[in-house]
């Protein structure tokens, strides 16, 4: 089977919206150059969409143009590596999900222990925040919400007071076991982010998580908050103003 078919033949069992590079056609050094044309040709014909330097996906066409790939599928390859997870979707990426927001945004953020200059992909830009905990599957979820506490000033479309009240039914939510790990990660976080997320565990009556929050703040500091003490009756413990 010549090079151009079975890439052809592969890209056809490949769900629309899979991200993919060269290398994953290429079992042979010296087929590379036959892969390259074969696939840039694919683009010239419409088969296939580029959507950065050497990544390609299969597009889905609709009467409004195509359909990109998810984000996800975007920047699988700066969310980890040689199977180990090294990144996490967060920020404008996932306020919608968790509730805090309508809006869609064109910039993705990825949380990585090591950051690194913002990149261009198709319509989206990639930026990265510095997450300083250990990144693991099961603790994703509760760096994306610490990541949406820290950064609550910009949440779009909304204000401190709302997103204060919806932080308060997630976490109203979470398991005893994950609330003493979402504390125990939030020590390597702002004490603006500490702080806050402290005010709304009192607010939940989970003093034990609580206690190891109030012990890493300065007392004398304060935390300009503006609206959180409409949804929370604990600001003033935490010098929240």
């Amino acid at each position: 089977m010549k090079i151009s078919d079975y890439i052809s033949f592969m890209i056809d069992r490949l769900p629309r919206g899979y991200v993919f590079t060269y290398s994953d056609f290429i079992t042979d050094v010296n087929q590379k150059e036959a892969v390259i044309k074969a696939l840039n040709r694919m683009v010239a014909t419409g088969k296939i969409a580029k959507i950065s330097k050497g990544k390609f996906y299969k597009p889905e066409n609709t009467p409004f143009g195509k359909i990109l790939p998810s984000q996800t599928q975007i920047v699988k390859d700066l969310l980890e590596e040689d199977g180990k997870i090294t990144g996490y979707l967060t920020g404008y990426s996932i306020y919608n999900q968790l509730g805090l927001t309508t809006q869609m945004s064109n910039i993705i953020q990825i949380g990585k222990n090591e950051i690194r200059p913002k990149i261009k992909r198709e319509r989206y830009t990639i930026t990265f925040i510095k997450q300083k905990n250990i990144i693991t599957k099961e603790n994703i979820p509760l760096l994306q919400l610490l990541d949406a506490i820290r950064y609550i000033k910009k949440i779009p479309d909304t204000n401190i007071e709302k997103s204060s009240k919806r932080f308060l039914a997630i976490i109203k939510n979470l398991s005893d076991k994950e609330i003493n790990t979402l504390a125990r990660l939030a020590l390597k976080y702002p004490p603006a982010t500490r702080a806050l997320l402290g005010a709304i565990l009192d607010q939940l009556q989970k003093g034990k998580a609580t206690e190891i929050l109030f012990k890493s703040l300065n007392p004398i500091t304060k935390y300009k908050l503006t609206g959180a003490a409409k949804a929370l009756s604990t600001t003033k413990k935490w010098n929240i103003v």
